[in-house]
């Protein structure tokens, strides 16, 4: 394979403190962007695209680290209902936080909470639901035929940080 990076002798693996300066200099230098550059005038043997990635989601030095506040969790969850996996428009709405960092919280924590079976049996065992039947009647054709369906929705449950809240308790 021609080109491919192990013909180049690009480095792989963990970053030593070393290339970080080195990357956060030239990043300095130069400004973002134009990443097939960085790794030649930054005197790195890393490729262009490992060079970007350990920038915006590690060196960059607006990056907010730590735990992630009640309203950045209720953020998250209520944006991923709306938008799906799409981190990257979901971490434009929360200032400081990576689409990296968000993914892996929420696969980390919320996935588990709010989506695995026994969290919901167990909610919705404590709480004892109701169902509330809806009826919506569907025309089949231009005749008088109808055809009914039922539609069960449940009762609207805890919020989001309520239950993780109720969730850590439990591990604790």
């Amino acid at each position: 394979m021609e080109g491919s990076s192990s013909s180049r002798g690009v480095r792989k693996g963990a970053w030593s403190a070393e290339e970080d300066l080195l990357l956060r200099n030239c990043i300095q230098k130069y400004g973002e962007g134009k990443w097939h550059r960085v790794p030649l005038r930054a005197g790195l043997d890393r490729c262009r695209k490992i060079c970007r990635l350990r920038w915006l989601n590690y060196l960059r030095p607006n990056i907010k680290r730590g735990e992630f506040k009640a309203d950045e969790v209720d953020l998250i969850i209520r944006m991923h209902k709306l938008l799906g996996n799409r981190w990257s428009l979901i971490v434009g709405r929360i200032p400081g936080r990576t689409a990296n960092d968000v993914k892996n919280f929420f696969n980390t924590h919320l996935k588990k909470i709010y989506f695995s079976k026994h969290i919901s049996n167990r909610h919705r065992d404590n709480h004892r639901e109701k169902a509330v039947p809806k009826t919506r009647r569907h025309c089949l054709n231009s005749s008088n035929a109808t055809m009914v369906k039922n539609v069960v929705r449940p009762v609207p449950r805890k919020s989001p940080i309520d239950l993780m809240h109720q969730h850590h308790r439990n591990i604790q």
